[in-house]
């Protein structure tokens, strides 16, 4: 799908209805913000980009990845762990435009990785790729050889094994460096982070090993900015921060939807909303009754909260066959963002050269 809408953006099919809408001034904020939105929705198997077009409408591309979760932008390279690999995708515009847009994201590199259910990745000033490997409850990094090469491990975590024992799921880097993790639990047993979704998430000082902050709700998205760590208190439906000193939690934004995803950029930060799956990991959580007695209804989609009020400033919002959405990130610099999948021709079709080197 390639279409285009100032409000709306309706998929054909009968039967999967997809909509899109914004508040009024979302176009003309993400347009101010010279930036595009990227987000990935592993539910539907979707990565959507969205800009805005010279008439100040919403651009909005979209295509079909197996599993699509986390992301992340950096310089010309967009980053993407789908089912069972680690996408590279490199925009091959060159500065020139490409049908219309201005970025063409082209996959230039995969590590298969097995399915390690990543969860974030971030890139050092080296090039150096490191990702939250929730699987196996480790930061780890892309291997040559193998599924991963692990980096680090909470201390309460006795051995690397498949077995999700804390559901790992976040990492803030601090001066280029990973700084602070986020858990749902200190759990060192199988899948034992389901029994303390409530209340017993955690970050974790990465340098030092030491819990710096207790009883979370499923934090998610742990963003180091200002001399705080931000992050996504899932369970509660809170966006908010750490002090790292004292280790409490300041809640900033209440938000209507499970959130997992966060990005910064300028004043604003960029929460993605879920609704909830049904199922006993959203049963019982704060959530529940802070919807309740804010008569809120959830939503799927994206928050853009202004840091100077706390305010929900600007959102998108998704009904229809799209009910969960997983990371999202802001490309600088970009206006309307393509790219190319593995289920078209272009891929085929779409070259790119490289410096002219020696033998």
């Amino acid at each position: 799908m390639n279409s285009q809408s100032p409000a709306a953006a309706p998929a054909a099919g009968p039967e999967e209805k997809f909509v899109l809408t914004t508040s009024r001034q979302f176009p003309g904020w993400l347009d101010a913000m010279n930036a595009a939105l990227v987000f990935s929705t592993y539910q539907a198997g979707k990565l959507f980009l969205i800009g805005v077009n010279r008439d100040k409408k919403l651009s909005i591309f979209e295509r079909s990845i197996e599993r699509p979760m986390a992301l992340c932008a950096h310089g010309d390279e967009l980053y993407l762990s789908s089912l069972y690999q680690l996408w590279k995708f490199r925009d091959v515009t060159g500065g020139a435009q490409y049908e219309g847009y201005d970025r063409l994201y082209a996959p230039r590199n995969c590590w298969v990785t097995g399915d390690l259910d990543i969860h974030d990745i971030k890139v050092e000033p080296s090039g150096r790729l490191i990702f939250v490997n929730t699987l196996f409850s480790c930061l780890a990094t892309p291997s040559g050889t193998d599924s991963f090469s692990p980096l680090w491990r909470p201390p309460f975590i006795s051995k690397l094994a498949a077995e999700d024992r804390c559901h790992m799921n976040g990492l803030a880097m601090r001066d280029g460096r990973p700084a602070f993790v986020s858990a749902v639990a200190k759990s060192d047993v199988a899948d034992g982070w389901r029994d303390h979704r409530r209340g017993g998430g955690i970050i974790i000082d990465v340098a030092s090993g030491e819990i710096v902050a207790h009883g979370l709700s499923m934090p998610h998205a742990p963003r180091w900015r200002d001399g705080k760590v931000w992050l996504l208190n899932a369970g509660s439906g809170e966006f908010g921060f750490v002090d790292p000193a004292d280790g409490r939690f300041v809640a900033v934004t209440f938000c209507p939807g499970f959130l997992r995803g966060l990005h910064f950029i300028g004043d604003y930060a960029v929460a993605t909303m879920s609704l909830s799956r049904g199922n006993r990991t959203f049963e019982g959580l704060p959530l529940e009754q802070k919807m309740e007695a804010s008569g809120a209804a959830p939503r799927c989609g994206i928050a853009v909260i202004d840091l100077r009020s706390g305010d929900l400033a600007h959102w998108l919002r998704i009904e229809g066959v799209v009910t969960e959405l997983f990371d999202a990130v802001l490309l600088g610099g970009v206006k309307r963002p393509a790219a190319i999948g593995f289920r078209s021709d272009e891929i085929r079709r779409v070259l790119s050269i490289g410096p002219e080197a020696a033998l």
